[in-house]
């Protein structure tokens, strides 16, 4: 029996397991789960096994676990592939705009529902599925394979940094493929080039030691929500540049080819603005919404609060305003020097009658920029194209994934994102899904890839 043939044979088995493994609520979150994180872990170890990754393990973190497995059989002439994916989920509320129960998994019109179906468990689950196929035809891979799944993705990946730096010769591979990403569409592949990165701070201006009676003391003291409200717009002008000095000095600028690259990908600006029901679009001067969206740095206001927010009128001068900023930066720039400057740029701009706190806050990551002509993503492409019959679109992304930049600075292997789930299938909100049909070429694509490194 050849591996095409056991993926059909046994495609209602991984169905089902993709079922299972969906029902276990693992959010990292909510400490309320921890002990589902843990179980979904178990969980895949023992997928592993099943698989025939015998050679498969949970190992701790200072928090959340990981799982790790290999099957190192296929000789030191072969390549060594690490394959890499995370089987924690977002929180699943608000629970009642769910259409069925978010852990009880149901299957519609060629989709599976519920948390994480596509952000991570149908993608993660799609190799562990092939290794099994391939598996079936001898007990034989075609190259060697290690694969590296966290629980703690979707809270930043807090712990993972000292886990990979002491892991590092376990890790070590010659190529890296994550399965946690997209697909342009449902009949058009794609490799993603680029992440970004992400830094953020939560800002308290503080005036008065309380609140005080505006008519009493309006004209006398500082109010923290004005004085906010001047730092805050001295970030950014209305031609949507970043006003911080030195903000922009590391970016490496898009090339003439980065650009032709980005415009082969099919965007209607109207269609856009439409969706996101806007007048219209906002940005940086001089580059298009794409560009803006995946390959330019960006600075948003996530959260503002301050004074009174109930019903009515309450007449005080609040004695602190608060804001929360995040960055999602592009190559080269780093979180830490970004940070520098955004605390420089609050120093600089802060009026002398109230004084201000910068928190950095906790989740961060490095942006994440595949060289071009990279070996692996040119192989994985190729492959792409046997199985959808088209060459796949190299597209950029807005949102970040730590690991990626983790993996790269201690194993100094650039990862190839090889996933499958696409843009409309409401990752981190109500009704998640993942379409079966991608859940099916996924395992196709994987078994393809690793016979094609093994030749």
């Amino acid at each position: 029996m050849n591996w095409t043939t056991y993926l059909d044979d046994h495609q209602s088995r991984f169905i089902q397991d993709l079922a299972d493994f969906i029902a276990i609520p693992s959010v990292s979150a909510q400490d309320e789960h921890f002990d589902d994180v843990v179980r979904a872990g178990e969980w895949v170890v023992s997928r592993l096994v099943k698989a025939g990754i015998t050679n498969a393990r949970m190992m701790q973190t200072e928090t959340h676990p990981v799982v790790y497995g290999d099957w190192m059989g296929a000789g030191a002439d072969k390549p060594t592939i690490l394959i890499y994916g995370h089987f924690d989920v977002q929180p699943a509320d608000p629970f009642e705009l769910w259409d069925a129960p978010p852990f009880e998994p149901s299957i519609k019109d060629g989709r599976i529902y519920g948390r994480g179906a596509s952000d991570d468990k149908g993608n993660m689950l799609a190799p562990i599925c092939a290794l099994e196929a391939l598996f079936s035809n001898s007990d034989q891979l075609p190259v060697n394979v290690k694969l590296f799944y966290e629980g703690q993705e979707e809270i930043g990946s807090p712990t993972l940094p000292p886990f990979i730096r002491q892991h590092a010769d376990m890790l070590q591979a010659d190529m890296v493929f994550s399965s946690d990403g997209g697909q342009w569409g449902e009949d058009q592949p794609s490799l993603t080039q680029g992440l970004k990165g992400l830094v953020g701070c939560e800002i308290t201006v503080t005036g008065a030691d309380g609140d005080k009676h505006s008519g009493m003391h309006g004209g006398g003291i500082a109010n923290p929500i004005h004085a906010l409200s001047h730092i805050i717009a001295s970030m950014k002008g209305l031609d949507g540049k970043i006003t911080i000095d030195g903000f922009y000095d590391d970016v490496i600028d898009l090339t003439v080819e980065d650009r032709e690259a980005i415009a082969r990908v099919p965007f209607d600006e109207d269609e856009y603005v439409r969706k996101m029901g806007v007048p219209q679009s906002f940005g940086e001067a001089g580059y298009t919404v794409p560009e803006r969206l995946w390959a330019r740095p960006t600075l948003e206001l996530n959260g503002v609060w301050g004074g009174y927010q109930g019903k009515g009128t309450k007449t005080v001068i609040p004695s602190q305003a608060h804001a929360k900023i995040t960055c999602r930066l592009v190559a080269d720039q780093t979180p830490e020097n970004v940070y520098e400057l955004i605390e420089a740029h609050i120093d600089n701009n802060t009026p002398p009658s109230v004084t201000v706190a910068v928190e950095r806050l906790p989740a961060s990551a490095k942006p994440f920029l595949v060289p071009r002509g990279h070996n692996s993503s040119e192989i994985a492409g190729k492959v792409l194209e046997d199985v959808y019959g088209k060459k796949p679109y190299n597209i950029r992304v807005g949102g970040s994934i730590p690991v990626m930049s983790m993996l790269l600075d201690e194993l100094g292997v650039h990862a190839t994102m090889l996933s499958f789930g696409l843009d409309d299938e409401q990752i981190h909100a109500p009704n998640e899904f993942f379409r079966l049909s991608s859940f099916r070429r996924s395992q196709e694509t994987y078994c393809r890839l690793l016979e094609e490194f093994g030749k």
